[in-house]
């Protein structure tokens, strides 16, 4: 099920999503898509040519209601500690951020996929809390 979602500006290739803290200096792309750390992911984007659509999913995922597309290629699929229970997202810049609550404090199961790797101008993430 969604239950946010997002369009944002970027001037710089680098999306930044995980914890509200700050994103650790080492998270470095290379020439990977994506790289990640134990909080954070950071994801190719395509800048400066137009918004970039985030989703975020959360199960169930209803048949009858959309939910992450298939067709993405995931370019992050494991865990990530979230100490206040809540997702960012935003640029590099940190001029944009969208945060929002995914359930209490811990380890989450994220799934990150998108539309063009490495050019990507659509990212879902799919969350999951396995104490739940």
């Amino acid at each position: 099920m969604q239950i946010a979602g997002v369009d944002i500006y970027v001037n710089h290739p680098v999306l930044h999503l995980g914890a509200t803290d700050w994103v650790p200096l080492s998270l470095a792309l290379d020439g990977a898509p994506a790289a990640s750390c134990d909080t954070h992911v950071a994801v190719r984007v395509r800048p400066q040519r137009g918004l970039i659509k985030v989703r975020l999913f959360t199960p169930p995922h209803d048949p009858q209601t959309e939910g992450p597309d298939p067709k993405f290629t995931t370019v992050f699929d494991g865990t990530l500690l979230l100490p206040d229970g809540r997702v960012a997202v935003g640029d590099v810049e940190q001029q944009t951020r969208f945060v929002h609550r995914v359930g209490d404090r811990g380890q989450f199961n994220v799934r990150v996929a998108v539309n063009t790797p490495p050019d990507a101008s659509a990212i879902d993430i799919d969350i999951t809390d396995p104490s739940k």
